[in-house]
Parts: structure tokens; C-alpha cells; sequence
């Protein structure tokens, strides 16, 4: 019996031993690379709530984990760019090793948030490494930077519902299948993304107050908390679309004039912002019969307004109407499918401003 222990207690202590050992490395590194709005009073704490939002770093080593406050909500996670998946950070989860037994050398890590972090913001602590690995620099990231305002279908709203009868919910929905995300990723494109679900230019959906429409949160890093100011001189995008009136035009009630109104200030206060970027205004693919053509008429005059005042970096940009041959998402918004198309459409415009 006591050779049988000691031969357990030796077996045991030669597993220990060849299990690698880890070390932390703390959100506030010089070398991981931050992508959209993040709040970073606590450097330590970097906390986020619009789904695009990620964390990237070039590492070391054989694995890697994740390290959030529990409840941050949902993530895909890739390695190399490549093999995306996704993870949840429930109410109990603050680790989650997203790699292991990957080949000695340098490897990539992406980490996006993909659902909408409101009532609880997401909140990265840091990574998790082989012992004798380390996070290397990444340089500096010249690519374009694109920004996309707007409401559920830039989101990503029930993009993984099977059909329209399935409800929102967190689980089912994933910015990285939208049309934003796609076109960031075939345009190898820096990504902002300042969005919320029900949100519009005057009024958000049903005509409720919700927490203010889009253009009294935009200046703030992190939507209904008026504690940090967004740095939008160190952040100006080069492109920025805007996908707006979905909400403004819902149910009853909606009013074409204040709707224009409400867009145009909101225009001119990003202009005012970014003197030089490329502004495209976007109608989405959710509207059809007279409410589409009223909010085309409102964003055509917009869009002929402010070019006739000398804008030259101004654009008009109309999706193809949904009409279910590509299926739904939750609740009637875009399929998978339907961001596909979206894509699709878009991308090729976009290359002609880049040119």
C-alpha cells in the first residue's frame, strides 16, 4: 500500500511539473492594441459596452486566457485571425482559456465583444500566458479607420436567431456577423462602432425616451454614462456611416420634418468634429412603402443641403430593402444572409473612396 501511494504521489508530481506554468498580464500593458470606445479611468479595469469593440496583442507561447469581470457578456475569440468562436462571461465566469497546445512562436489574439453591454459594462483584467512567453509589439496600426453609427441592425440585433418568430436575446446576437464587421474585415479596416438597439436621430423606437437618442450620447465614451468625454480628436475616423431613422420611424407617431431636423443637426456636429472625414448617410434595409421614402426624402435633402454648402466629403448610400428571401433574424431584423448582402453592396462604394 505505501508503494502504491508513493507511486500515485510520484505520478502526481510529474504531471504537475510538465503542466505549464502561467503568469498574468495586466489589461494596462503597452502592448496590447485596443480597438473602439473604451474607458480607461481604471487602466487596469478597461471597461466597454458597444459590441465591435475588441482586444488584440501579439504573444508568445503555447496558450492563452482571457480574464474579465464576470458577466462581461459575449465574445468571439481568434487566434491568428482565424478560427473565430465564440465565449460567454457570465455571472460566474471571470477566466476563460481560449488556446492551448498552439505551436512554440508568435501568435495573434482578437477578442470582440460582440453583444450590447449597457446595464453592465464589459470589463477586461487582463490575459493569461505561458510563464516564459511575453506580449510583443504590434506597431503601429495605419490602416483606415471606419466608424458606423447607428441602431439593432448595426449591432447585430438576433443575427443568430433561425427566423423572425424568435425573440432577442443576448445569445442570439453577434456583431461579427453583421455587415460592419464584414466589410472591416475584407477591408482590413480599423473598426469603431457607436450603436444601441431602439436608438434614433430624433426619437428612439415606439416614441419612448429610452435613455436619450443617439446624438445626446455620441460625445461619450460609453452610452447613458456621462462620466468620460469621447477623445474625438485623437480618434477621427476616415470614413464614418451613419444608419439612422429605423427607430425614428416606428409605430406611429413619427414626423418626417423633426426627423430631418434632428439628423441634420446631428450631421453638422460631426462635421464639426471630423472637418475632414468621409461621411456616408446610410438608409438601412428595415423600412419599406412611406416610411422609406419619407426618410430618403429627409436624407436626400440633407445630403443635397450640405454638398450645395460646399461638403465635398459628404455621401448618400441606400441598402436593398429586406423582403425575407434571405430569411430573418429576431424580431424581423437582418439574417446573417441579409448583412451578407449588406456587405456586398457597400464594399465596392467603399473602395472608391479609398482610391
Amino acid at each position: 500500500m505505501k508503494h502504491l501511494i508513493f507511486t500515485i504521489s510520484m505520478l502526481l508530481c510529474a504531471v504537475i511539473n510538465a503542466m505549464p506554468q502561467t503568469k498574468q498580464v495586466d489589461a494596462d500593458n503597452a502592448n496590447i492594441r485596443y480597438e473602439g470606445r473604451v474607458n480607461f479611468t481604471d487602466a487596469k479595469a478597461p471597461s466597454m459596452g458597444y459590441p465591435g469593440t475588441s482586444i488584440n496583442a501579439c504573444f508568445t507561447g503555447t496558450s492563452i486566457a482571457l480574464k474579465m469581470k464576470p458577466g462581461s457578456g459575449y465574445f468571439m475569440v481568434g487566434i491568428d485571425d482565424k478560427d473565430f468562436h465564440k465565449i460567454y462571461f457570465g455571472e460566474t465566469d471571470s477566466v476563460i482559456t481560449v488556446a492551448t497546445g498552439l505551436t512554440p512562436g508568435r501568435h495573434t489574439i482578437k477578442a470582440m465583444l460582440v453583444n450590447e453591454q449597457y446595464e453592465q459594462h464589459s470589463v477586461f483584467t487582463g490575459f493569461i500566458i505561458d510563464e516564459d512567453a511575453e506580449l510583443l509589439d504590434m506597431g503601429k496600426d495605419n490602416r483606415t479607420l471606419i466608424e458606423f453609427i447607428g441602431d439593432s441592425m448595426t449591432c447585430g440585433y438576433g443575427t443568430e436567431a433561425s427566423d423572425w418568430t424568435i425573440r432577442y436575446s443576448p445569445s442570439n446576437s453577434n456583431f461579427y456577423y453583421t455587415f460592419g464587421a464584414i466589410i472591416a474585415r475584407e477591408l482590413d479596416m480599423r473598426l469603431t462602432v457607436v450603436a444601441r438597439s431602439g436608438i434614433g436621430a430624433y426619437r428612439n423606437y415606439n416614441g419612448k425616451d429610452d435613455g436619450g437618442i443617439m446624438p445626446q450620447w455620441y460625445d461619450y465614451t460609453l452610452i447613458y454614462d456621462d462620466s468620460q468625454l469621447w477623445d474625438t480628436t485623437g480618434n477621427v475616423p476616415d470614413i464614418l456611416c451613419i444608419d439612422l431613422g429605423t427607430n425614428d420611424f416606428s409605430t406611429t407617431g413619427w414626423d418626417a420634418e423633426l426627423y430631418r431636423q434632428g439628423y441634420e443637426k446631428f450631421v453638422r456636429h460631426l462635421r464639426s468634429l471630423y472637418p475632414e472625414t468621409k461621411i456616408i448617410i446610410l438608409s438601412g434595409c428595415m423600412l419599406n412603402g412611406e416610411q422609406l421614402e419619407l426618410q430618403n426624402a429627409a436624407l436626400n435633402q440633407i445630403y443635397n443641403t450640405l454638398k450645395s454648402e460646399g461638403d465635398n466629403n459628404i455621401y448618400r448610400f441606400d441598402f436593398t430593402p429586406q423582403d425575407g428571401s434571405l430569411g430573418y433574424g429576431a424580431d424581423y431584423h437582418p439574417s446573417k444572409a441579409q448583412h451578407r448582402k449588406m456587405a456586398n453592396e457597400l464594399i465596392p462604394f467603399l473602395r472608391t473612396l479609398q482610391k
